[in-house]
């Protein structure tokens, strides 16, 4: 019975050391790590700053498979949040400021340890170098839990080095796997749609449709406007060299309507018109390449474009309906003008062939 005691007090005696020796050491920390991936830039600050994404990166997530993710309406920016309930941990994060493809600073508590994150994206060869720093100051329970598995430098510093590993083969596959086909010549049947018009820089239209089209969605759910079909966007001008296009963000309805004066969100009808059509399969950074490879088949086929309008995008698969950039399916019509007729010797001579117009169906837009 004593020896009993003994070993009572002996156990009693080592956790209150235990506990003094947790309690005295340093409890803030401050860890860094980066890597380069193969990816752009842009692309990388995007997937970061969009917290739908971190399911597919961050480590403490993907390697348990039992945590569930909790998103509010807003996930992507200032303000953006998002939490999260593990078998083992839980936690929170929100982000409070953000210099577009640049950083992105976030606050963050992480089972009773509250920290803030700084994310830091700059090119590089080979890539973008990605930087992600933490600091904070543990709870009691995580000083135990980092005197007992090497401190906390070897754990965080793992959390965000397999994170930042993780970042990198999802964006090098989801980014940079994409299609682009050139359907050919097709009608595009009219439409009626709502409207909102800028004038932007040609690098922000992505960022802005996540902003303008919810907006015109949230005015037809209030009005009781019915939809019918994808967003699109139309380039009335697209200048390269400045970098800036006039452009019309656009939500197809059913009938046509008025809108009221002053309103910002005007009505609109796009009449019917032939166009060349090419599809991009994957993320929205390749719609140069797909211009680029549209552009090349009107020349080769020697069709001149409408002066109408630039050009038109139709988001068909987005990322409100699926998370992945591989799968994201954009078609872009640029209009044409009626192909002049050539005497039979000179198509004989050019080779120059018609091309099948196809019409569309109405549910497209």
């Amino acid at each position: 019975m004593r020896i009993l005691k003994y070993l009572f007090l002996l156990m009693l005696l080592s956790l209150v050391a235990l506990s003094v020796f947790v309690a005295t050491q340093k409890g803030e920390f401050n860890i860094e790590r980066s890597l380069v991936i193969n990816s752009p830039r842009a692309a990388a600050f995007n997937y970061v700053n969009d917290y739908r994404n971190w399911e597919d990166f961050s480590s403490w997530i993907v390697e348990d498979p039992e945590m569930k993710m909790v998103y509010p309406q807003k996930t992507i920016g200032k303000g953006g949040s998002y939490s999260w309930e593990g078998k083992e941990e839980s936690g929170d994060m929100q982000t409070i400021f953000v210099k577009e493809n640049d950083s992105i600073a976030q606050k963050m508590d992480y089972d009773g340890t509250a920290s803030e994150a700084f994310w830091k994206f700059k090119d590089t060869i080979g890539g973008t170098k990605v930087t992600w720093k933490i600091s904070g100051k543990m709870s009691f329970t995580m000083k135990i839990y980092s005197a007992i598995n090497g401190g906390a430098e070897k754990i965080i510093g793992r959390i965000c080095e397999k994170s930042l590993t993780n970042l990198d083969k999802k964006l090098d596959y989801e980014i940079n796997t994409y299609a682009i086909k050139v359907n050919g010549l097709v009608r595009k049947l009219e439409t009626y749609y709502l409207k909102q018009i800028f004038t932007s820089k040609i690098s922000d239209v992505t960022k802005n449709t996540k902003i303008i089209f919810p907006k015109i969605i949230e005015f037809c759910t209030q009005n009781n406007i019915e939809l019918n079909g994808k967003p699109f966007v139309i380039y009335h001008t697209y200048d390269l060299e400045k970098g800036l296009t006039k452009l019309s963000f656009c939500v197809p309805i059913k009938q046509q309507i008025h809108t009221s004066e002053g309103s910002d969100i005007l009505s609109g009808k796009l009449e019917s018109f032939e166009a060349i059509k090419t599809t991009l399969t994957g993320d929205y950074s390749h719609t140069k390449k797909a211009l680029d490879k549209t552009t090349q088949y009107l020349n080769a086929n020697r069709i001149a474009t409408d002066s109408k309008f630039s050009h038109l995008e139709v988001y068909t698969i987005g990322k409100t309906e699926v998370k992945n950039p591989s799968k994201w399916v954009t078609e872009i019509y640029f209009p044409t003008r009626p192909k002049p007729s050539y005497t039979k010797s000179l198509v004989d001579e050019t080779k120059v062939a018609t091309p099948k117009i196809e019409e569309e169906i109405p549910s497209e837009f």
